[in-house]
């Protein structure tokens, strides 16, 4: 039982909720039953198949310990060191207003462009420039929804490893390759090299994205106009400024999502889950 939460162990978690902390140590922190869950399900597949560690250790208080005793015994039978403590040595620990009782300590992995475009990816969720890590965390919750087959975060974007985009994330990050660091250029000619059309989602694209469905559902094929059955990528700009002139030339088209009410916009999650499902549903009906 770890009691004092100003004990150095306790004040190295804690650091990990700052970027540099994170960057410094390699390691960020999962915390919640959702989060640590995925996060010990990953590390038993890894194991087991001979590659590294996903959870470095695993914190829990006496009452977590009890409501997720199936998850402690995963857990324990994976070989991750548990460690029991107090609530208020929790508390300390996280950046959280109240604290879920159970956290996990996970090393940072990321994907390189390169191994995914090797893959020759159907569907991936490009975010350029997204600062909200709840913004973040959620496409990438929807985008593993959806099945894609990775998630890229541009040089600039929020660091996805941020305990707040964790947690959005619901353990999705946990499920698929995400890539950090690199340009838009780079991302774009790299996607569209390994075969997938590149899409910009803005408000004020030439492209409805109602019809572009209807056409794909259809099976209609109509030249200059992208089919949504076809491997694509889709970019999302910054949540106030959106995508910038640079990125919406860098496409090979710009959608936008129509607004049949009296909205004045959606926000960036929400038009990232209509884009994807819609990419989602069209790529289904293809390959049935």
């Amino acid at each position: 039982m770890l009691t004092n939460p100003r004990a150095e162990r306790v004040r190295s978690v804690r650091a990990l909720s700052g970027r540099s902390a994170r960057q410094r140590s390699g390691r960020f922190v999962a915390e919640g039953p959702q989060s640590v869950r995925e996060a010990v399900a990953a590390h038993v597949a890894a194991t087991a198949a001979g590659g590294p560690a996903v959870v470095l250790d695993l914190y829990t208080t006496d009452d977590a310990a009890e409501r997720h005793g199936d998850l402690l015994m995963t857990a324990h039978a994976g070989g991750v060191r548990i460690t029991t403590v107090a609530d208020d040595v929790l508390a300390a620990m996280t950046d959280t207003v109240t604290p879920q009782g159970l956290l996990a300590v996970c090393p940072v992995v990321t994907s390189s462009l390169a191994d995914v475009a090797a893959t020759r990816p159907r569907l991936v969720a490009v975010q350029d420039h997204v600062a909200d890590p709840g913004n973040a965390g959620t496409v990438l919750r929807a985008a593993d929804a959806a099945g894609a087959d990775a998630v890229v975060l541009t040089a600039g974007s929020v660091d996805p490893f941020n305990p707040k985009c964790v947690r959005s994330t619901a353990g999705s990050l946990f499920h698929l390759p995400v890539v950090v660091g690199e340009t838009l250029e780079a991302v774009v000619a790299a996607l569209r090299g390994a075969g997938s059309t590149v899409l910009a989602a803005d408000g004020t694209g030439e492209h409805d994205l109602d019809d572009l469905a209807d056409a794909a559902v259809a099976g209609v094929d109509r030249p200059g106009v992208p089919d949504l059955r076809a491997p694509t990528a889709w970019v999302f700009g910054n949540e106030a400024a959106g995508l910038d002139d640079a990125g919406r030339a860098a496409a090979d088209a710009v959608v936008r999502v129509p607004l049949h009410g009296r909205a004045e916009s959606l926000n960036l999650a929400t038009a990232a889950v209509v884009c994807l499902y819609a990419s989602a549903r069209a790529q289904r009906r293809a390959r049935s």
